[in-house]
């Protein structure tokens, strides 16, 4: 079985402009969604497909390759356009034996909802599975007549099973079926019911404020997931300043707040790395005093180092977090499953991350963000 996923980001958008680039929480809209189904592990390949260039030149350079960036036709990205029209488009070069479609308006997505939903679509042999949010309310219609209740016999809350309310977050939709009928949905259908926040739609600008205010509260729980956190120096564990003695010789400031998350944080069972493009023998000394071994100077590249180290260890991108806060870190905070960086980050780096700190780089930056993911671990992670 071949499963494909496919996300399709309009350029243009009336009621929110430019919605799918504009940063929520820290990041471009389309990048939850997106993140989340990388993380799942459920899919052979996620496309993405936009009429949008500047929109495609964002995804590569944020999930390089990861993911498949296409074109999608201007007749598919029209205001009245179906999603099926782009289902289709793909299908016609992408072979496949399920199809998922993957909306960029639910950001509250989890990589768990993928994978719950996928065990479901195989163990129940589906043909097709929507998600939905559970709502115990009672519903009318206009005429006076109850649509899944019956007044004469009122329940109880407690008691009232509710129903399903379709939430447009995720579809899987087998190959063969779409093919027959050039619809998301038919044949035996599944329900995959997601937490109740889900239900938040993204539809006017008065929603973006609160669902953003949601992300932030539900984000924490992916720091679960955290096995290795990569901190930059310069600007991040230090202030940035360079201070010279009298006979010339740089000297750094430290904040022994962070060394001291820093060292919490591997003792939990994360592992720590201290990766900078300068080699310093004063950020060498440091590193000595603290006994942290995994500290490599002289990185110019820091996404292949990434990549390397990553496999090497065998922790894949979306279970390692980034705190940096200048440019030669943004490929890095890109492609890391959580990003971070100080308050006083370049406004590039904080458009860019998942987390803004409160505090500033070498002022408690580090501490912060090792608090946090020292909070969130998983007890086996320190075993």
């Amino acid at each position: 079985m071949r499963w494909v996923a496919l996300l399709p980001l309009r350029g243009g958008s009336k009621s929110i402009p430019g919605k799918n680039l504009r940063p929520m929480a820290g990041r471009p809209l389309y990048a939850w969604s997106l993140e989340a189904a990388l993380a799942s592990g459920c899919f052979d390949a996620i496309y993405v497909a936009s009429d949008s260039a500047a929109i495609r030149d964002d995804a590569r350079a944020r999930f390089g390759s990861r993911i498949e960036v296409i074109d999608r036709a201007p007749e598919n990205a029209t205001d009245t356009a179906s999603s099926e029209s782009v289902m289709k488009e793909l299908a016609a070069h992408v072979d496949c034996d399920v199809l998922a479609l993957i909306q960029a308006t639910s950001p509250l997505t989890q990589a768990e909802d993928f994978r719950a939903a996928r065990a479901r679509f195989e163990k129940e042999s589906l043909d097709s599975l929507l998600t939905g949010v559970e709502v115990k309310r009672f519903f009318w219609r206009h005429d006076g007549q109850a649509l899944n209740y019956d007044p004469a016999q009122r329940p109880r809350r407690q008691d009232f099973a509710g129903t399903v309310m379709e939430n447009g977050a995720f579809y899987y939709t087998r190959r063969a079926l779409f093919d027959a009928t050039g619809l998301r949905l038919g044949g035996r259908i599944g329900v995959h019911v997601m937490d109740e926040v889900c239900a938040a739609e993204l539809d006017e600008p008065d929603d973006w404020q609160r669902i953003e205010s949601l992300l932030r509260k539900c984000a924490p729980t992916a720091l679960n997931d955290i096995r290795l956190l990569i901190v930059d120096v310069d600007g991040t564990l230090t202030d940035g300043g360079m201070y010279y003695d009298g006979n010339g010789e740089a000297l750094k400031k430290f904040d022994t707040r962070d060394a001291k998350g820093m060292l919490m944080l591997r003792d939990a069972g994360v592992r720590v790395c201290v990766v900078t493009a300068e080699d310093s023998s004063v950020v060498a000394a440091r590193m000595r005093k603290l006994g942290i071994t995994d500290y490599f100077p002289g990185v110019k590249d820091k996404l292949a180092w990434l990549h390397e180290h990553g496999t090497r260890w065998q922790i894949p991108l979306t279970q390692t977090a980034y705190i940096g806060d200048d440019l030669n870190d943004l490929e890095g905070l890109r492609a890391s499953g959580l990003s971070f960086c100080p308050a006083d980050a370049v406004p590039t780096v904080r458009r860019a991350v998942a987390h803004i700190c409160a505090a500033s780089g070498g002022a408690g930056a580090v501490r912060e963000v090792c608090d946090l993911i020292r909070e969130h671990v998983a007890p086996s992670a320190g075993a």
